[in-house]
């Protein structure tokens, strides 16, 4: 990455998990995926992740990978901003699928851990080196109850030691071993390198306003990459800007970012289906977009994935309960026609 996205990085920034738009018929609906890109960029996102779970591990058995990334590249423009690709399954496949990212003008990528269960810590250490050598590396810790698995603290030196690691995302959603990255991220030489970014959609803000005082020093996560500011991402980006100047010293702005810890976790508890299992996580995020008229439908590419029960009651009950939510609608409506244009 060239200086300036590096500062960026570094500083910390909101990055939303791209969705994936479908039609009824569960085909690219080119001109919402579009859409989507543009919404992102005016809410003031500073990056975006494309080709990671909430667009869909799926897409590439439906030979989308290359298609949705240059959809999302086409859309970018010339301010400092992150672009973020997905990489998934065994080296060789990872690897290619970084070459693809490479080659359509991403920074990094977000390597995922999940779907490789007879690979040891140390092969997947070896698959992130292997990917290194064709872009920057974002860690990734994906939650085991959407396909991850534990890593200890050890493998979190290790990968930081490595010279392509840029940051790592953190979301076992589990404050346990969410400390333990930490941990070892510090344990590296290069630990001060290694951008720390929260993708615990449970615990967003208090991921960003703790303070982890490890070996003599304080980190903390500067920003997130996560699958619930692909909703509400313009109210995410004013968060943001609140707990960086909190950590700035600006006493009001702690206390407004801290404000919006409950709605947080009430919000993500809806989009996400935790009363299920996580069973409507993608559905959630698609009928959020669809009410505010981005998407067309919440169809995905599995046709058993909707929403659960009841999940449509809980996502009217959260959006009628805080008004910043509804204040997001405001400015989608505003925007719409044109980013649909």
């Amino acid at each position: 990455m060239d200086a300036t996205r590096t500062a960026l990085l570094r500083r910390g920034t909101v990055i939303p998990a791209h969705p994936l738009a479908l039609t009824a018929d569960r085909t690219l609906d080119e001109r919402r995926q579009r859409a989507l890109t543009r919404y992102y960029l005016d809410a003031g996102a500073g990056g975006l992740a494309v080709g990671v779970h909430t667009t869909q591990f799926e897409i590439r058995e439906h030979g989308l990978y290359r298609p949705v990334l240059e959809l999302a590249a086409e859309e970018f423009d010339d301010r400092p901003f992150l672009r973020v690709a997905g990489v998934a399954g065994p080296a060789h496949q990872a690897v290619r699928e970084a070459e693809v990212a490479r080659e359509l003008g991403y920074d990094a990528v977000l390597v995922s851990p999940g779907g490789l269960p007879d690979a040891s810590p140390a092969d997947l250490l070896d698959r992130s080196a292997a990917i290194g050598e064709v872009l920057p590396v974002i860690g990734f810790y994906l939650q085991e109850a959407v396909g991850g698995r534990y890593l200890p603290r050890d493998y979190w030196r290790r990968l930081a030691d490595q010279e392509s690691t840029v940051a790592v995302k953190a979301a076992p959603f589990d404050r346990y071993r969410t400390l333990e990255l930490v941990q070892g991220v510090v344990d590296s030489d290069r630990g001060a390198d290694v951008a720390l970014y929260t993708g615990n959609d449970d615990n967003i803000v208090g991921d960003l306003l703790t303070p982890f005082h490890v070996g003599g020093e304080v980190r903390r996560f500067v920003g997130g990459l996560l699958g619930h500011w692909a909703v509400w991402t313009r109210t995410a980006v004013r968060l943001l800007d609140d707990v960086h100047a909190a950590w700035d010293g600006d006493v009001e702005a702690r206390r407004r970012a801290e404000a919006w810890t409950a709605m947080c976790v009430d919000a993500n508890a809806a989009v996400f289906d935790v009363r299920h299992g996580f069973a409507g996580v993608i559905a959630g995020v698609h009928e959020v977009l669809r009410r505010q008229g981005l998407l067309a439908g919440t169809w995905c590419l599995g046709p058993a994935e909707a929403l659960s029960p009841g999940q449509a009651d809980e996502l009217t009950r959260v959006h009628g309960e805080y008004p910043y939510l509804r204040e997001e609608d405001d400015f989608v409506a505003a925007g719409l026609a044109r980013w649909l244009t």
